[in-house]
């Protein structure tokens, strides 16, 4: 999308600003979930808590964008001069301090109101684990990133709270329950998103030492991080090996042959462009992977 000639507070301005395509990490979990839900029960499914959690997910992500941008302009860690990943809509003066606090809050609320209704098919602790979304979502960025502690988050609130509670809330009438094989594939699921936050880690190593943001990658070192990126899609592979015990052969094969050469080819690239900006190259060819993953193992399942 062109970034130049942004007019403040416009239409682009917020589209930038909610980075459309990091969407593909809020709705590969759900597809999973919905997916898993499907091989188990067939399609008498209960549709609209699936719908509703795509739509919580979509939200929340876009809350959390706009949650990194306003707090990380805020520490001064998004100048424009030094950022090598993406600019950022505050720290460009696309979108104004005042008018991100208002988005803040208004989608917070909307995600809340968007999540109440699954009280009705999963009980009153979905408003736990709403709120539990909400919190993280703002201490994510304004605390936990810096402690290193972002990588268990994705791994938590991109894998085991979206998959196995999609596949929970969708259950058909009858006793709900989360299986060994979704708590497996959730896992997965975390792991190979969180092969995008390894890539941006990777790229933004300098700048996060010299802010103070121990990440995981600036704790292990910029090859430790490479070695990381690898294995957490490798990792996600292998844990797809219990869709085999189950019966869903594909649900291994098709990731096995489309996600695993892909997710090695970035790799290569990542080791041949090593550091800087041209990473964001490996960064888009991460995000592709993962929307693969993402779809080649919910035909799988559903096949």
């Amino acid at each position: 999308m062109e970034e130049n000639n942004v007019k403040t507070n416009s239409f682009r301005a917020w589209l930038l600003a909610a980075r459309p395509k990091t969407l593909t990490g809020a709705a590969v979990p759900v597809m999973i979930g919905t997916a898993l839900t499907i091989a188990d029960h067939g399609w008498a499914i209960a549709w609209l808590p699936c719908v509703l959690c795509f739509l919580f997910a979509f939200i929340m992500q876009i809350d959390a964008n706009f949650v990194n941008d306003y707090f990380d302009f805020k520490r001064g860690n998004d100048d424009a001069a030094t950022r090598l990943g993406p600019q950022r809509a505050c720290s460009m003066g696309w979108v104004t301090e005042g008018a991100m606090r208002k988005a803040l809050l208004i989608t917070t609320a909307l995600g809340c109101v968007v999540g109440l209704p699954l009280v009705l098919f999963g009980g009153l602790e979905m408003i736990l684990v709403g709120a539990l979304c909400v919190l993280f979502c703002f201490l994510y960025t304004t605390k936990l990133s810096y402690l290193g502690l972002g990588d268990m988050l994705v791994l938590v609130f991109f894998g085991i709270v979206p998959v196995c509670l999609t596949y929970y809330l969708c259950l058909p009438e009858g006793p709900r329950t989360v299986t060994l094989t979704v708590f497996l594939a959730s896992l997965a699921c975390g792991f190979v998103i969180d092969t995008l936050l390894l890539i941006n880690n990777n790229r933004d190593i300098d700048n996060d030492r010299r802010d103070g943001k121990m990440t995981l990658v600036v704790r292990v070192g910029h090859r430790g991080g490479e070695i990381l990126y690898l294995l957490s899609g490798v990792v996600a592979l292998l844990l797809n090996v219990v869709f085999i015990v189950e019966g869903h052969l594909w649900a291994f094969l098709l990731p096995l042959i489309v996600y695993l050469p892909l997710h090695t080819l970035a790799f290569v690239h990542l080791l041949k462009i090593d550091h800087g900006r041209e990473l964001n190259k490996v960064l888009g060819e991460t995000a592709r992977n993962m929307f693969l993953f993402g779809i080649t193992t919910s035909v799988g399942l559903i096949l």
